[in-house]
């Protein structure tokens, strides 16, 4: 159990991870607005939504959540291979559900442009 200050400082960082993450995406966005292709920019935009965004439960403190990435990095370097496997296998699983969006955005794009 954490006490009120870690758990305020996990709520602050999520905060700024998140609103990093929106001007992030959004400068993102407006630099692949060159793509002239919308599949292949949306499908860069839905990839960096899945790198940046994707959870993974701490293996230290329940019910604390981290960035897949970070996660996955950092046990790769110290050599954990069941811990960053948990994290690629986040990775997978939301990229799966990423990808059934996006086709359906695809989907949308094309019956919408008729």
């Amino acid at each position: 159990m954490m006490d009120v200050e870690t758990n305020l400082a996990y709520g602050i960082f999520w905060t700024l991870y998140a609103v990093a993450f929106v001007v992030f995406f959004y400068m993102m966005a407006r630099l692949l607005r060159i793509i002239p292709m919308y599949a292949v920019r949306t499908l860069l935009q839905a990839a960096l939504v899945v790198i940046f965004l994707t959870p993974v439960e701490s293996s230290e403190v329940a019910n604390w959540w981290m960035p897949a990435w970070l996660h996955g990095g950092y046990e790769t370097i110290l050599g954990d291979a069941s811990e960053a496997g948990r994290a690629f296998l986040n990775f997978g699983i939301a990229s799966a559900i990423m990808l059934l969006v996006w086709i359906l955005d695809l989907v949308r794009y094309r019956l919408v442009k008729r």
